[in-house]
């Protein structure tokens, strides 16, 4: 297997969310790149001692969040060992949660006292039946999940992950536990028609909506999308999508819609896959795509260009579906206070959620960065 490329933008943002706090660990997990080679960036791309890194948003959020777990396991100490460290039996720590189980979460003492949940419960003159404490653990696994995703995933693909993870349940089980519990899924639909009173001038439609495939880099589909951010208004977002995998192989992000952002997104794309010649990559009819220089560049890498129909949107459904995921599962959900907020945003979007950790269906519920090494991998 040839060695994967990365380049230096994806570089400078995995260097960004190191500074911003990220442990090495955590972005080595998420984007699939070794700790070794990460310490190389950071020190590659560290700068001059002395300049200062500003906190975005997120960052802020999350220093908040872990303080206030730190303080919430603080106060339990102080309020518990210390108050019955000469009396450590079981039944008085029991006790000890029962009696301030209105001002702190249960879940959370019994981790900070060592003390096993089933144990608190069971302690009860009414013990919870084996059905209702399994219930409890597929509940609280069912949280985990949807917290992973940032609550964009529903009981469909929930259900899912529980059953790759070992858990024998039915998808109405996991329906009805999440409507007792108000836990959805967050995502937002939203339309907003466009028109187009210029005329357009036809070419030819190479694809005809086969969206089938054989294997990976034999069909990419790409556009554009649009991105709003309260500083800089609208911002743009070229993508590229494999049609056999689902996965994003190539985008980039900019304050402008010029013919050099979907040359880069290409570049992008023809740097991490290394496609061999006739590819077909269908696009929409916007000039960026028509233009003199993409068409010679499409030469260059000896693939074949395919565009849609004016007025319809099915020819491109595939890159169309992505980027109305992308839009309800996470732009929607905020607001982007300058192109750079927006711009690490949709790169942790991308790489480390909807490539290598959401599930997709139509290629058997696992992510398009697995389905690839699947296909990569020597018959």
């Amino acid at each position: 297997m040839s060695r994967k490329r990365y380049n230096q933008e994806f570089k400078q943002t995995v260097v960004e969310l190191y500074r911003s706090g990220t442990p090495v660990s955590q972005l080595s997990s998420e984007y699939g790149v070794s700790e070794v080679t990460i310490y190389k960036w950071i020190k590659q791309l560290s700068p001059i001692e002395g300049t200062t890194q500003e906190l975005t948003v997120s960052d802020v959020e999350a220093i908040q969040k872990e303080n206030l777990r730190l303080k919430q396991e603080l106060e339990i100490f102080k309020k518990g060992y210390d108050h019955i460290r000469e009396k450590i039996d079981e039944q008085e720590l029991i006790d000890y949660i029962e009696s301030e189980s209105e001002h702190q979460p249960v879940q959370v003492m019994c981790r900070v006292l060592k003390i096993p949940r089933s144990t608190y419960y069971d302690s009860f003159h009414k013990k919870p039946n084996s059905y209702h404490v399994a219930n409890e653990e597929l509940l609280e696994q069912i949280r985990a999940i949807h917290q992973e995703s940032k609550g964009r995933y529903g009981a469909p693909k929930i259900h899912r992950k529980l059953l790759k993870e070992g858990y024998s349940c039915s998808l109405k089980r996991v329906q009805r536990l999440m409507k007792e519990a108000g836990i959805r899924s967050n995502i937002t639909k939203k339309y907003r028609p466009t028109s187009s009173q210029t005329p357009v001038e036809e070419h030819e439609n190479v694809l005809e909506q086969d969206f089938t495939t054989m294997s990976i880099n034999e069909k990419w589909v790409a556009d554009i999308t649009y991105i709003h951010t309260l500083r800089h208004g609208w911002c743009y977002l070229a993508s590229i999508l494999d049609l056999h995998t689902k996965k994003v192989v190539g985008y980039k992000f900019s304050r402008t819609m010029t013919t050099e952002l979907v040359l880069e997104a290409l570049e992008n794309a023809v740097n991490a896959q290394k496609p061999g010649p006739g590819l077909i990559l269908h696009t929409d009819l916007g000039t960026q795509y028509t233009s003199e220089a993409f068409q010679e560049r499409l030469k260059k890498y000896e693939m074949i260009p395919s565009f849609s129909r004016k007025g319809c949107p099915y020819d491109n459904a595939c890159i169309e579906s992505f980027h109305a995921t992308l839009k309800k599962e996470e732009v929607y959900q905020t607001q982007y206070e300058s192109f750079e907020t927006a711009r690490i945003a949709l790169f942790q979007y991308i790489e480390g959620w909807y490539n290598r950790k959401r599930i997709h269906g139509s290629i058997g519920y696992i992510t398009p960065d697995e389905y690839e090494q699947m296909c990569r991998k020597p018959a």
